[in-house]
């Protein structure tokens, strides 16, 4: 399996969509498309670039023409050079996403990992809010994080401890970052494996590429959303305002308790 041809393999399979509008938010990126006769919203964290802030050379090109550009253009920035650009490329890939609510859990990651992780070795890439939490109720708990916080690990460990991993829980940012491929191809076979957080794909591709369980997120209310997105709203105050978390697996028995 060629693990490096993820978006090759996931952008054929979008449809074709009108993009009605980009919006670039603080913490949160969205495009909102028409497909197959409905709006559509997709998120994804926002990864700034900082070093076009001072200089007369734009951060994006097409900034105020974004909506111009075909589905299959805009979703084709996650191929691209510049950080923001590649969170407008995912935000669309999620916008143009065929839906499959008929495998939809409304689940929480946490929830899920703490099922799963009880008496076993959780390695998480990526520190998230509920990382505490979590650790009281599994086995062990390793964090790895590029910005590390106390008790994490450097990402740079992560092929010395992500083999050791009975359950794999992956941030849907290293999709934004590129270490997507080679993070997935260091775990051990057969083992629970999440991709996890807004940004993630809910595409059955990713179950090809190795995971098998994707939490994810829904834009329900998109008005009220991006309201809340362009006033520089994190992402718990969108969840309040209309993001549905959910999650969804090839693999049923991972999301029921035992």
């Amino acid at each position: 399996m060629d693990r490096a041809s993820l978006f090759h393999r996931l952008l054929p399979t979008l449809p074709e969509g009108r993009i009605v509008s980009v919006h670039i938010g603080m913490y949160w990126t969205a495009v909102l498309a028409e497909v197959d006769g409905e709006t559509r919203c997709g998120l994804a964290a926002t990864v700034s670039d900082d070093s076009h802030h001072y200089t007369t050379e734009p951060s994006l090109e097409l900034a105020g023409h974004l909506h111009e550009l075909s589905s299959r253009e805009l979703a084709d920035f996650v191929h691209s050079p510049i950080l923001p650009e590649v969170s407008v490329g995912l935000a669309a890939v999620n916008a143009l996403l065929p839906r499959q609510p008929d495998l939809w859990v409304d689940l929480h990651s946490k929830e899920v990992l703490a099922r799963l992780g009880v008496g076993k070795t959780v390695v998480m890439v990526g520190h998230f809010p509920y990382v505490p939490e979590l650790r009281a109720k599994v086995g062990k708990l390793v964090v790895l994080e590029q910005n590390p916080h106390e008790d994490d690990l450097p990402a740079s460990a992560a092929p010395e401890i992500i083999p050791q991993a009975d359950v794999l829980a992956i941030t849907a940012m290293t999709l934004l970052n590129r270490t997507f491929d080679d993070l997935i191809a260091l775990k051990r076979a057969g083992i629970p494996t999440l991709i996890v957080g807004p940004t993630t794909p809910l595409s059955p591709i990713l179950f090809d590429m190795g995971a098998t369980i994707l939490s994810g997120s829904i834009v329900e209310s998109p008005e009220s959303v991006l309201r809340g997105l362009m006033q520089g709203a994190n992402f718990h105050q969108l969840r309040q305002m209309g993001v549905r978390l959910v999650s969804m697996t090839t693999e049923p028995s991972l999301l029921q308790s035992k």
